[in-house]
């Protein structure tokens, strides 16, 4: 999907590392770990994390790509150590001689990749799955999309985001509260929560394919994020407002247009307007419980209770977080597609 910023990823849950390597990224841009660090720390806060938050304490090792602070124009390389690795050095080997049925499991957890999974790979073992389709994953994801904000940041592109409602809370007490009365009966919540970004340029994205159109891309990279269900643009009421309610009315002021609301979102026909981008997902309650829901086992197709492994009880935060990094890998690969070039000077004059 990303033509000019591409990465990929690789790693285990509870394997040695998690690693992505950057291609893409034009020569001369200051890239400070502290920043990535700051973002990964994000991402292990919140109200509702569980065990492996205590265990891990992310920090990014950068291997190549920079050098003297600034990139090189070369592919960077990131990597993020498990710690935990050391319990599971024997269950996660790459040896054959090592093998242990120690830490497999074959009951089908609703709501995650199990089930699916073990099909899809003839897995009998579902640890197989279940260490990839972890969201421990997203963990690089932030990393790299911290490089991305340092990009965007030379541009003065803004990012935040807000949690909008958990359970039936609407407020960081209520929060609280719901997050609590799910943890005391064993069981997880969901949420909503909301991403912008301020000061992009007119013209990211096209109207001219589906596929380059910028909403779709955001949509796509929010919307594959682990226990994501919705992804909305803009004001998602629209489907109960009058047009003329909705569309956002241009006027002139200082010389330029501007608008009033902001109700697309910073998207029409494909392509930023210049409005902020404004971003609403939508998380489903992690579907690993500690009261189990009932399951089968593929072993003998016998009814049982499902898997547990340990767990947090709400991430909605943390979700948040890893949101604003996939829409800033879009974003920056948009902007390289814009006004890219080999260096930031090349591209700061194109701007």
């Amino acid at each position: 999907m990303l033509d000019k910023f591409r990465f990929l990823t690789a790693g285990e849950s509870h394997g040695k590392c998690l690693t992505a390597i950057i291609e893409g990224i034009p020569s001369g841009f200051e890239i400070n770990p502290d920043f990535i660090n700051a973002e990964l720390k994000r991402r292990q806060g919140g109200y509702g994390r569980g065990g492996r938050m205590k265990i891990e304490t992310d920090t990014v090792e950068i291997t190549s790509g920079v050098r003297f602070g600034k990139t090189l124009g070369s592919p960077v390389t990131l990597v993020i150590q498990n710690r935990d690795f050391q319990n599971w050095q024997k269950i996660m080997s790459i040896n054959p001689e090592d093998f242990t049925d120690e830490k497999s499991f074959s009951k089908y957890r609703p709501g995650h990749a199990d089930y699916a999974g073990s099909v899809k790979y003839n897995q009998t073992d579902l640890r197989n799955i279940l260490e990839r389709s972890s969201a421990r994953k997203t963990a690089i994801e932030v990393a790299v999309g911290a490089v991305a904000k340092q990009i965007l940041s030379q541009f003065d592109v803004k990012c935040s985001s807000r949690i909008i409602q958990i359970g039936h809370g609407k407020t960081e007490e209520e929060f609280h509260a719901e997050i609590d009365k799910a943890k005391e009966a064993g069981d997880t919540l969901g949420g909503k929560f909301e991403v912008v970004f301020e000061n992009l340029p007119v013209g990211l994205g096209s109207h001219v394919h589906w596929d380059r159109m910028l909403d779709g891309k955001i949509a796509q990279a929010v919307m594959s994020i682990p226990a994501i269900k919705s992804v909305s643009i803009g004001n998602h009421h629209a489907y109960k407002m009058f047009g003329s309610e909705f569309h956002d009315q241009m006027y002139l002021g200082d010389g330029k247009i501007v608008r009033k609301t902001n109700n697309a979102g910073g998207i029409e026909g494909g392509m930023s307007n210049g409005e902020p981008i404004v971003v609403t997902a939508v998380m489903k309650p992690i579907p690993t419980l500690r009261k189990p829901l009932n399951t089968v086992d593929l072993k003998d197709l016998s009814e049982t209770e499902a898997h547990f492994e340990r767990s947090d009880t709400c991430a909605v935060e943390a979700c948040a977080v890893v949101a604003e990094s996939r829409i800033a890998c879009v974003l920056v690969d948009e902007f390289l597609l814009k006004f890219g070039g080999d260096s930031l000077k090349e591209i700061k004059n194109r701007f």
